[in-house]
C-alpha cells in the first residue's frame, strides 16, 4: 500500500521538527513537505501533492480561517487536519465550515495524531473528544432552539404565516400589501407580531426561519 503523504504547516520550525519526530516511526506515513505558512504551502503543493495537510495554530486569528478555506479550495484532494492550541468554540466551528476535515487540540498525543491521519486518509472526519463534545452540545442546542421556534410557529395565524412566506420570498412591504389588499401599516403590524411570537429580530432572521422550517422551498 502506498504511504500516506503528509505536509506540515507550522510557524515554529522547532515545533515542526517535533511533530516530524512523532511521526517518524509510522512506517506508512511519509512527511514530504513543511512550510511556515499556508500561502507558501499552497504553492508547493502544486509540485508535490499530499494526502494530508497538518496545520498547527498557536493563537486565535480569524485570518487563519480564510487561509484554510483557500487551501481547501486550491487543493481539494488534500484533507486538512488542524492542531490548535486553543479551544474557542466559534473559531473551531468556522474552521470546520472552511473545509477542515479534522481538528485536534493541545491535549493530543502521538497516537491520536496518527489515528487522525489514517482516518482522514480513509475519507472520514476526525475530531478530538473535547471538540466532538462541543459539536454535539451545539447540535443539541440548535435542535432545542428549533423545537422552541416550532412551538412559536404554531401560535402564528393563517395571515401571519402567509406574510412570513412572502417576506421570505423577498417581497417588500408594499408588494405584500398590494398582493393581499391590505395597507402597508397592516403589513408592518403583522411583521412585528411574527417576530415577537417567534422571537426573531430582523427580516433576515425571518428568511432563515422560513427556510429552516420548510415554509418556503429553495430551488
Amino acid at each position: 500500500m502506498d504511504k500516506i503523504k503528509v505536509a506540515i504547516v507550522d510557524e515554529h520550525p522547532i515545533m515542526c521538527d517535533g511533530i516530524s519526530a512523532l511521526l517518524s516511526d509510522a512506517i506508512d506515513i511519509e512527511l514530504v513537505l513543511s512550510a511556515r505558512d499556508i500561502p507558501s504551502l499552497i504553492h508547493e503543493l502544486y509540485k508535490r501533492p499530499v494526502h494530508i495537510v497538518l496545520v498547527a495554530l498557536y493563537k486565535p486569528d480569524p485570518e487563519d480561517i480564510e487561509m484554510v478555506k483557500l487551501l481547501c479550495n486550491k487543493h481539494p484532494r488534500s484533507s486538512v487536519l488542524i492542531l490548535s492550541m486553543y479551544k474557542i468554540e466559534n473559531l473551531i466551528f468556522k474552521m470546520i465550515k472552511a473545509g477542515a476535515k479534522g481538528h485536534l487540540t493541545s491535549e493530543t498525543n502521538r497516537d491520536e495524531i496518527v489515528e487522525a491521519i489514517y482516518t482522514l486518509r480513509n475519507g472520514y472526519d476526525f475530531y478530538a473528544k473535547t471538540i466532538t463534545n462541543m459539536i454535539l452540545r451545539n447540535y443539541l442546542n440548535d435542535n432545542q432552539e428549533a423545537e422552541e421556534r416550532k412551538e412559536h410557529e404554531k401560535s402564528l395565524s393563517v395571515r401571519e404565516m402567509e406574510i412570513l412566506k412572502l417576506f421570505a420570498q423577498s417581497y417588500t412591504n408594499k408588494e405584500i400589501a398590494d398582493r393581499l389588499f391590505i395597507s402597508v401599516r397592516t403589513v408592518e403590524s403583522h411583521k412585528n407580531n411574527i417576530m415577537r411570537k417567534i422571537n426573531l429580530k430582523t427580516t433576515v432572521d425571518m428568511v432563515k426561519f422560513a427556510i429552516r422550517n420548510n415554509i418556503i422551498d429553495l430551488y
